[in-house]
């Protein structure tokens, strides 16, 4: 089987880890830990706006951002893009010392400040021409509510990271049955 992206380019999945035989989506308990946590995190990304567009439009004129297309980075630290902001990260990543960030937290506030100051890929860098083939065919995603104790997912899995230094024993007195918005 071969690498696929979902929801979001960028991320890529080796497709008989998430799918099964007959094309619909693996349980998350028998998905590899890394696969489970971007495939969550992919459900809060498809929604946002591009990292870039927003840096330039800021939350009162959010209407003029556009979606999400692209996902650089890990989880919690990634970057968001939309087609036309794509070849600045690239650049950056390639040509400005973004690469010096490859796999840390601070990639995403590294590549926010860079851009943030001004700086652009060239316009003679170009883009990247994606091939899609037939998104529209992918099966629903599972949904980790549909059955609370096979898609359990901890308190502490859910956190940013600088939330997980809690004591223990505070966590016993939340409760997590509750139905909640999500």
């Amino acid at each position: 089987m071969a690498k696929v992206s979902v929801g979001l380019r960028g991320w890529r999945f080796e497709e008989s880890e998430i799918f099964t035989e007959d094309g619909n989506w693996r349980p998350f308990d028998e998905m590899h830990d890394e696969d489970r946590e971007r495939l969550l995190r992919l459900r809060t990304l498809v929604t946002k706006p591009c990292d870039a567009c927003f840096l330039v439009h800021g939350e009162e004129d959010i209407e003029r951002c556009r979606e999400a297309e692209i996902v650089y980075g890990e989880p919690k630290s990634e970057v968001v893009l939309c087609d036309e902001h794509e070849a600045d990260f690239r650049y950056w990543f390639s040509e400005a010392g973004g690469d010096d960030y490859r796999g840390e937290d601070e990639l995403q506030d590294a590549f926010h400040g860079w851009f943030d100051d001004g700086n652009r890929a060239p316009e003679a860098f170009g883009g990247v021409d994606h091939v899609d083939t037939d998104p529209e065919a992918l099966p629903d995603p599972p949904n980790p509510n549909d059955d609370e104790d096979r898609y359990r997912i901890t308190l502490r899995d859910a956190m940013e990271p600088e939330e997980t230094d809690l004591d223990e024993d505070a966590l016993d007195d939340i409760d997590l049955s509750a139905d909640y918005p999500s």
